[in-house]
């Protein structure tokens, strides 16, 4: 009997995300060369079976590049998302129990925020702090904790007047420990579901401001900075920039599989509009 489309997607999924880690945890023992050696007499070179996915303008091997540019995907979106979710978890919940004023001064402060493109609010954070990695990362968390808030609330909006918070009530316990307790564990698992979802995006969202030039700095390897590199090469070399947006596409097609997967196996509702 063949195993679910659900199940095949989380398969899949878990499959290439652990693939992944294991790239990035062991890079220094897989990548066939330093990232940053240039061989400039061998700039350009196409792929040989010295250099497996070829050397970029530099002659530096771009494998050994997107292997070492796999930490800093992974560490970025690992980071953006365990911020974000904390701080709008926490913000979430709390509006979303607390209701009244507070419901509504957080819910309003969240849609002036998600009024402006996500992309474009990163791009001019990022300005503005300077280019590089960690201020890519705060402005990533500065924009990215609303999805997490709007998701923490409605879900704790809809626990809050069920039968065991009631009854927890009636028994006298305290508000707080009661959303600390009772309410707050049961936010797990759609927050893990949209976590998923939302390393995904951040990934893609540092690899397009590695592309412009506000991300990663020479000679830091990523993924967007060396689609931007071979970007004026794509029709002598397009080795330059294929291996470079294949990593990204397998990386963020891993991660939608996995959030797929654990959405329908977890049984997890999509986020509401409320």
């Amino acid at each position: 009997m063949r195993p679910p489309v659900a199940a095949l997607r989380l398969r899949l999924g878990a499959t290439i995300v652990a693939g992944l880690l294991v790239v990035a945890a062991a890079a220094a023992w897989i990548a066939p060369y330093d990232p940053t050696t240039q061989v400039l007499a061998e700039n350009l070179a196409p792929p040989t079976a010295a250099h497996l996915l070829g050397q970029d303008k530099l002659g530096r091997d771009i494998l050994a590049r997107i292997v070492y540019g796999t930490r800093v995907s992974l560490a970025v979106g690992v980071v953006t998302v365990l911020v974000s979710l904390g701080i709008g978890a926490a913000i979430g919940a709390l509006a979303g129990f607390a209701g009244g004023w507070v419901d509504e001064i957080v819910m309003r402060a969240i849609d002036v925020l998600l009024a402006f493109p996500g992309l474009l609010l990163a791009i001019a954070l990022t300005g503005i702090l300077g280019p590089s990695l960690r201020n890519v990362v705060i402005a990533l968390c500065l924009i990215g904790w609303t999805g997490y808030a709007r998701l923490a609330r409605s879900e704790v909006v809809r626990l809050r007047e069920r039968e065991f918070v009631e009854a927890a009530r009636a028994l006298g316990v305290p508000e707080r420990r009661i959303l600390v307790r009772h309410v707050a564990p049961l936010l797990a698992t759609p927050m893990l579901v949209q976590a998923t979802f939302g390393m995904a995006a951040a990934i893609v969202a540092e690899a397009s401001l590695s592309f412009l030039g506000l991300g990663a700095q020479p000679p830091t390897p990523s993924w967007g900075a060396m689609l931007n590199d071979g970007r004026a090469f794509v029709l002598v070399a397009p080795h330059l920039t294929v291996f470079p947006g294949l990593a990204i596409f397998v990386t963020v097609l891993g991660l939608t599989f996995l959030g797929d997967g654990l959405r329908d196996r977890l049984d997890v509702r999509r986020p509401t509009e409320l």
